[in-house]
């Protein structure tokens, strides 16, 4: 999968930011268009939702968060100000927020990315992501689960949970911006976990202290930047 920095999501949370700190007067916050899959929705204000079952198009909100129901089928799910839920066994294309989470339920299904700039990401049993999983400030975990791309974040930790598989490596990029902490406390260092029987093909690049776990019967690609710590029961805890 080609690689898209997350310059790109932070580029695209500032241009979002300025479009949405302009004042807008709208004689009808909500629109709706037939779209390629079904109805696209879009608003300025407030969240947006599909019903169990139902097939819509493109999502795309300012200030709201998004949510599919379970069995759902959805297009691109995009949102500025909010989170992203999706239920059990639905479709979708990819997903985008900026301040916010993203939160994928079992056996659910991705076409292309996940991405956003402040907010964790959570993929549940037996999902399917077809592109890759960034985010900059939040944590990753996948469970169960098969990423057909990348997982990548600056400020965060992963955990990639039993019998996972990440085709596209693990990157870890460097902090570039100020690091804050309370008092003389050193800033979090991120850690990773390979669990048990799960696979990460390709590099695991760090490009910034981490700590790493990798358990005795994963399977991993080449590791740079990082010293693996091996593991059978239980990882340390943070001091």
């Amino acid at each position: 999968m080609p690689r898209r920095p997350l310059a790109t999501a932070l580029a695209f949370a500032l241009a979002l930011s300025t479009v949405a700190a302009v004042p807008v007067v709208l004689a009808h916050d909500d629109h709706e268009e037939s779209g390629e899959h079904g109805q696209d929705r879009s608003r300025v204000m407030g969240g947006l939702h599909a019903d169990a079952g139902e097939t819509v198009g493109d999502f795309d909100t300012v200030n709201g968060g998004i949510s599919i129901d379970e069995r759902a089928h959805a297009g691109s799910l995009s949102t500025v100000n909010g989170g992203i839920d999706v239920g059990d066994q639905a479709t979708i294309k990819d997903a985008t927020t900026v301040n916010g989470g993203i939160e994928l339920g079992q056996h659910v299904t991705v076409d292309g990315d996940l991405e956003t700039v402040n907010g964790g990401i959570r993929i549940d049993f037996l999902s399917t992501v077809g592109g890759d999983v960034a985010t900059v400030n939040g944590g990753i975990t996948v469970r169960q689960s098969d990423v057909a791309g990348r997982v990548r974040l600056v400020n965060g930790d992963i955990t990639i949970g039993a019998k996972s598989h990440i085709h596209g490596g693990i990157l870890v990029e460097k902090n570039h911006g100020v690091q804050w902490s309370w008092g003389n406390r050193k800033p979090k260092v991120p850690r990773i976990v390979i669990g048990p029987g799960a696979i990460v093909d390709g590099e695991l690049r760090f490009e910034r202290e981490v700590e790493l776990y990798v358990h005795t019967t994963a399977k991993v690609g080449k590791i740079i930047g990082a010293k693996p710590q091996a593991y059978t029961d239980t990882i340390p805890e943070r001091e």
